[in-house]
């Protein structure tokens, strides 16, 4: 099984980063507001996917990416490690 770090945004800019198995059943879920931090705050947009081989491996991105500034995410976005950013180049 495969394991993901993701990053959401709302239309005012914040950003959640978070872990998983199913991103996109995450997103639904904080669109559906089943998730505390971000309920009332979207919609939601995934923006940002990287995976890993372990969910320790994912978790520890998720820690480091809670302490990034917003320069950094905006930058981490477009760079090749965003699995969504490969599939848009197509």
């Amino acid at each position: 099984m495969l394991f993901y770090t993701y990053i959401i945004e709302n239309p005012s800019g914040i950003f959640y980063k978070g872990s998983t198995s199913d991103y996109l059943r995450r997103l639904e879920q904080h669109n559906a507001g089943l998730s505390k931090y971000t309920r009332g705050k979207g919609p939601w947009k995934l923006v940002f996917v990287q995976i890993f081989q372990t969910r320790k491996e994912a978790e520890e991105q998720e820690t480091k990416l809670k302490r990034c500034n917003k320069e950094y995410l905006h930058w981490l976005i477009t760079q090749s490690v965003n699995i969504l950013h490969k599939n848009l180049d197509r």
